[in-house]
């Protein structure tokens, strides 16, 4: 089986951390979105992999493969962001012998036994119930749980099955035709080529598709639901710290490369490698590799790789009755 991840995207949602990095090789509890990714296809025994890069792609490559020399690579560039669909067509030359191929979004951390995708051993789709399916693409599916039809982003609700972002292909050959066709004919949805176009000509043409349920499906892509990934992490994933003169409230993950003095950290706060906290309240944030954080209180806060926040300490003389509030 071949996993495919692309990345290209820009990340504007998540600027300024995005002017300086790729989206997926910003830091959640205590790693990059795409480490997350990667662990997890490793725990799978999923070894080719195919990567289609395009927004600072050379850093993603120099983090993989600085870090993932047991997977067998492929490093496709997108050289134009005209969709998802085109995205998976980029790289197509890499789809080798038929393999099956599990396709995976580069912004999504996901909380899910991927087995639960290929058990049928027909094309498989992982999917949620949303409230609001306007915003996704969405799955319609007959008596017999088999998808009928793929919509994306309807702005009549039709389903509430939200497509995730974890496909399992079985036949990517005729997803490249359909691809194909696609590209050939400039047929888009949106102004960008669709995956899920493609999908729907692959249904069209015969092939079945089973969904299989992902209720740990985690967005990345804007800070809110990057703080918010990262509290579910340290929630699932507990580790275990002392350090002297520091408080430390659990849920945290704290580096054993990092350096933390004198400071209250958590809950729900990852502090990366290299990075160097002294005399600080942090709560509800993520510290990112070689960041350093001094004399300050953070709440709900990400501090980029290298960045530098110094605050001081104040002193007051306050009479009774009285309020002060420290923006």
């Amino acid at each position: 089986m071949r996993a495919v991840i692309p990345v290209a995207g820009i990340g504007t949602r998540l600027r300024p951390h995005t002017y300086a990095l790729p989206k997926v090789l910003l830091n959640v509890a205590g790693k990059p979105i795409l480490a997350h990714i990667l662990d997890a296809l490793a725990t799978h025994d999923i070894t080719n992999v195919t990567i289609i890069t395009g927004y600072m792609g050379e850093l993603v490559k120099e983090f993989v493969k600085k870090r993932y020399n047991s997977f067998n690579i492929d490093f496709v560039e997108q050289k134009e962001r005209l969709g998802l669909g085109h995205a998976i067509w980029t790289g197509k030359e890499t789809y080798k012998n038929n393999e099956p191929l599990m396709i995976i979004l580069g912004d999504t951390i996901f909380d899910v036994d991927l087995s639960l995708a290929f058990v049928s051993k027909k094309n498989s789709i992982g999917v949620k119930k949303v409230e609001d399916p306007r915003r996704f693409g969405v799955v319609l599916l007959d008596e017999n749980k088999l998808i009928t039809k793929f919509v994306e982003k309807p702005q009549t609700p039709v389903s509430n099955l939200a497509i995730v972002g974890i496909y399992y292909i079985n036949n990517p050959q005729l997803l490249v035709e359909s691809l194909d066709k696609l590209i050939i004919n400039n047929i888009r949805t949106r102004g960008e080529f669709q995956l899920t176009d493609a999908l729907q000509r692959m249904l069209e043409s015969g092939a079945e598709f089973t969904t299989f349920n992902v209720e740990g499906w985690y967005d990345c892509g804007k800070p809110e639901t990057l703080l918010s990934t990262n509290r579910f992490l340290l929630e699932k994933y507990p580790s275990k710290k002392e350090l002297k003169n520091t408080v430390i409230i659990p849920p945290c993950f704290i580096s054993d490369k990092a350096t933390v003095e004198n400071s209250i950290i958590g809950p729900y706060t990852s502090i990366a490698d290299g990075a160097i906290v002294k005399n600080s309240v942090i709560k509800d944030s993520i510290i990112s590799y070689e960041a350093k954080v001094s004399e300050v209180l953070l709440h709900e806060s990400i501090i980029g790789n290298e960045a530098e926040v110094n605050g001081t300490f104040n002193k007051f003389n306050v009479g009774n009755s009285s309020t002060i509030d420290l923006d």
